[in-house]
């Protein structure tokens, strides 16, 4: 029988990862009953007549005001499980809690539980279940001193709970954390080390991965080599080697580049340095309208921009909220970068990690730009909330945490190449095949009727038909786009006869057209359809005018 938990907090802090964990625990032991979680920011969202127990996720870096759900919670007289998080951050200051003592006074099963070792899941689990299948063995004290919905008598209460739990350091030990706050915050050393980090991360993303991918590459070519050679059938020797091996092969070469990349951009989360950078940008995202805590979801969207939407819901003011998201698809997602690894790689040789950096760093300035011009129309012109940054502590990342990040990645990644993309190559296989049925005769086939349709509008971008038809196998999937370059090229694509100009407008191109169809859904979803149809629309006329100068300018002085 399915149990329904309500888990609520002060907070998003730990709580979506929280809830992640508590699912993947409970999905390895089938024999337990199945519990279902209902996720609320505050009490005043939930309707506790249909939950069988609650869980309220506490931060430890922040009790006073996390605790102050709680005798709000304990008079509702529902089954009550507290999960303490984050708890490791809170020791690295020097702090602790009793917690045993805080059971004792508060009255309720409460656990230390970690999402990135796992401490605890499995214990919360337990509670929460024997508190949904018994809640008579979970009844709460009477606790005397407040009054329903008496914030003061609240306050009052928890203050004496800290007064009696909360254990300090006989001496600061977090003097180095503020050093490396000073630093990392400040205008004047924060962006100088952000650009050094981001260049370092860069640059060993091609230097590290390179002579893998070459190694990628080689087995790729065999593979082709020995489907070419052992097959007898004309259409299916081409189809499985001229289509599948280079349109998904091209794709995996990316991979190493792929989980390098993500690699530093997990460490650098992991570690709180990405909440520095919010705060450091804070100042930034003022003069565009916005605040530091729209950075966060922006730089979500350098992994995926669905995630990065979803996400933006956090941010209180509407107007706010809306126009984050509207910015979040000019951040570069990975989907593009097995893009931009094919055309670095190829056309950029000496320069791979510049050219990477100013690709990441047009998406955030055009972003900022859009912001700009949007918080002076009528739909925006609200004044921005005044946040206050929390900035965690340091934190030392697991290697649990960095290989779940990078697995999801990956999995993602190789779950689009065998699905969309593998679809994607067969249908650029067909129409490249057809009528002719020989690819000699690309020039002829139904791919170049679909491409020349297309070339007139972007030739002035310096785009030829190969190049058109690319951008439209994207739609679905952007890692479609370096699969087609390379079947269209047969996989030998130093044959690509483009200038550097027209590689780098296309990658330009690459980086501002069309969100893929998940990210339109999404936005259709939290917005509105009329804003998804407008970054539809946005998205190609920037893309097309970018490009368009990109190239004229590059024409003109190279």
């Amino acid at each position: 029988m399915i149990r329904e938990i309500a888990i609520v907090g002060n907070s998003q802090s730990g709580k979506s990862s929280l809830i992640r964990d508590l699912q993947e625990a409970q999905s390895l032991r089938r024999e337990s009953p199945e519990l279902r979680f209902d996720e609320h920011l505050s009490h005043e969202d939930m309707d506790l007549e249909h939950h069988d127990a609650v869980l309220q996720v506490v931060d430890a870096t922040d009790l006073e005001e996390s605790l102050m759900l709680t005798p709000s919670l304990v008079d509702d007289r529902h089954p009550l499980v507290i999960a303490v998080t984050r708890y490791d951050r809170l020791a690295q200051t020097g702090h602790a809690i009793d917690i045993a003592r805080m059971r004792h006074l508060i009255g309720v099963p409460i656990v230390v539980v970690s999402t990135l070792t796992g401490e605890g899941i499995n214990e919360l689990l337990q509670l929460l279940r024997k508190a949904a299948t018994q809640p008579h063995s979970f009844a709460h004290p009477v606790v005397h001193g407040w009054e329903q919905e008496n914030k003061d008598a609240y306050r009052a209460y928890v203050h004496g709970v800290l007064e009696e739990v909360l254990q300090h350091p006989k001496e600061d030990q977090s003097t180095w954390q503020e050093r490396a706050n000073h630093l990392l915050t400040r205008p004047l050393t924060g962006f100088p080390v952000l650009v050094l980090i981001l260049c370092f991360v860069f640059w060993a993303t091609f230097a590290i991965g390179g002579p893998i991918q070459d190694w990628l590459q080689t087995g790729v070519d065999w593979l082709h080599d020995c489907l070419t050679d052992t097959l007898s059938i004309g259409w299916l020797r081409s189809l499985l080697a001229d289509g599948i091996v280079q349109g998904v092969g091209s794709l995996l070469t990316a991979l190493p580049n792929i989980i390098i990349l993500f690699f530093f951009l997990s460490l650098m989360e992991d570690t709180g340095y990405m909440s520095r950078v919010a705060y450091l940008m804070d100042g930034v995202m003022h003069s565009v309208g916005l605040h530091g805590r729209s950075f966060i979801p922006m730089l979500m969207g350098f992994d995926c921009n669905v995630p990065a939407i979803i996400a933006a819901r956090d941010i209180q003011s509407p107007q706010d909220r809306m126009l984050t998201m509207l910015m979040i698809p000019f951040m570069s997602c990975s989907a593009r970068l097995p893009v931009y690894i094919l055309f670095i790689s190829i056309f950029f040789p000496r320069h791979q990690a510049l050219v990477l950096g100013s690709l990441y760093l047009m998406g955030i300035s055009l972003s900022f730009l859009f912001a700009f011009i949007m918080r002076r129309t009528r739909w925006f012109n609200q004044p921005s909330d005044i946040i206050i940054n929390e900035l965690p502590a340091f934190h030392l990342p697991t290697a649990k945490s960095i290989g779940r990040h990078i697995w999801f990645r990956v999995s993602d990644f190789l779950k689009k190449i065998s699905t969309v993309v593998l679809v994607a190559s067969v249908i650029i296989w067909v129409l490249q095949y057809f009528p002719s049925q020989d690819l000699s005769q690309i020039e002829n086939s139904w791919l170049a009727a679909i491409g020349k349709a297309m070339e007139p509008v972007m030739r002035p971008l310096g785009f030829d038909w190969k190049l058109s038809v690319c951008l439209l196998t994207g739609l679905p999937a952007k890692e479609a786009i370096a699969a087609t370059f390379a079947i269209l090229y047969n996989g030998d694509l130093t044959q690509a006869a483009l200038p550097p100009v027209s590689a780098y407008a296309f990658m330009v191109f690459v980086l501002l057209y069309f969100p893929c169809v998940a990210t339109i859904t999404t936005l259709r979803r939290e917005i509105n359809w009329k804003w998804s149809t407008f970054t539809v629309i946005n998205s190609l006329a920037v893309a097309w005018l970018m490009s368009f100068i990109v190239h004229a300018v590059g024409m003109w002085l190279f």
